[in-house]
């Protein structure tokens, strides 16, 4: 098992008062809404990244647009030992086309209200709401 944490990007796509999440096949968060991303590749920044991984994951072509926020993400067994350690880099996007449909590794990809999300009626991954509220606190409340 390789003990270093891995390096990975979201992308936190707005419209008008709505937000692009996925469900994931794979674990730590299997079935869980989040938003698309995945590993930085060597070479690559994170923001661009984070537009790669909407792409791969959604068909949603878009902008990096800022940094929200690094998540540290450590899942433990019942024992205590560490399964996946990952640091997330929140990336803002600017949406710039394309239809949400489910891709590589996830099963849904939607549109959906920003007020569902933040009253917690999704089963999300940690944090989704607190990136999505850092995310329209940077917009200023409006759409991206």
């Amino acid at each position: 098992m390789d003990r270093r944490p891995k390096l990975a990007a979201l992308a936190v796509v707005l419209r008008d008062a709505e937000v692009l999440l996925v469900r994931r096949r794979n674990p730590p968060d299997a079935g869980l809404w989040g938003y698309p991303g995945g590993h930085v590749e060597w070479g690559e920044t994170v923001a661009e990244a984070a537009v790669r991984e909407l792409h791969e994951e959604t068909g949603v072509r878009a902008e990096a647009v800022g940094w929200l926020d690094n998540l540290d993400t450590i899942v433990r067994d019942a024992d205590g030992a560490v399964q996946h350690h990952y640091l997330l880099v929140a990336i803002l996007c600017q949406w710039r086309g394309g239809t949400p449909e489910p891709r590589d590794d996830v099963y849904e990809a939607a549109w959906q209200p920003v007020a569902e999300v933040l009253a917690g009626r999704l089963e999300a991954s940690a944090r989704v709401d607190d990136v999505l509220s850092r995310a329209l606190a940077s917009v200023g409340g409006k759409e991206a």
